[in-house]
């Protein structure tokens, strides 16, 4: 059984073959119109491509099986996050480390996909561990959990490290969405 990377992968090298097979036997006194003709084709390349990476992901993530979690963050003067490891019921799912240009993007309001996967409807566990440099410049190493009840719906998942003024420590929380 072909996977569906390799098929949406296979189907854009045909058409693009195709479009540079065109361009190819396209000479300087041919007509305008097989300019345009390739320049049509290489659009619906584009097309085809957009609408077989939204076909994939609704292949490999349906909606009633679907778990998204994200990460923001707010401020950040007492935390500089380094990475984050993420754990569905106690399987590691993912670890992701954090460049300067990341960091800052997320500091500026940006939200990042940790994780998009597939989960059975029923109760679950959720654990993501923090790590970086705390207040002082101290390693730090935070967790946070959420247990939550899968249904049929897709469901949302953010993950949120704010500042606390009144402690001068980092919070961290998780939202249901």
């Amino acid at each position: 059984m072909l996977k569906q990377p390799f098929f949406r992968h296979w189907v854009l090298s045909c058409f693009m073959v195709m479009a540079n097979g065109l361009a190819f036997a396209q000479s300087s006194d041919a007509p305008q119109s097989l300019n345009q003709q390739v320049q049509d084709l290489k659009q619906q390349v584009i097309a085809l491509n957009r609408d077989l990476f939204i076909l994939e992901e609704e292949l490999l993530f349906p909606a009633n099986t679907q778990v998204a979690v994200f990460l923001s963050m707010n401020v950040g003067k007492f935390f500089a996050l380094d990475a984050v490891t993420l754990k569905l019921d106690d399987k590691v799912v993912t670890n992701y480390l954090y460049t300067d240009k990341q960091t800052d993007a997320l500091h500026r309001g940006g939200v990042q996909r940790l994780y998009l996967g597939n989960l059975k409807t029923g109760e679950h566990e959720l654990v993501a561990v923090f790590t970086g440099k705390g207040p002082q410049g101290r390693d730090y190493r935070r967790g946070a959990t959420l247990i939550f009840d899968k249904t049929s719906q897709a469901k949302k998942i953010e993950l949120k490290i704010m500042d606390s003024t009144a402690t001068e420590q980092p919070e961290f929380t998780v939202k249901e969405w």
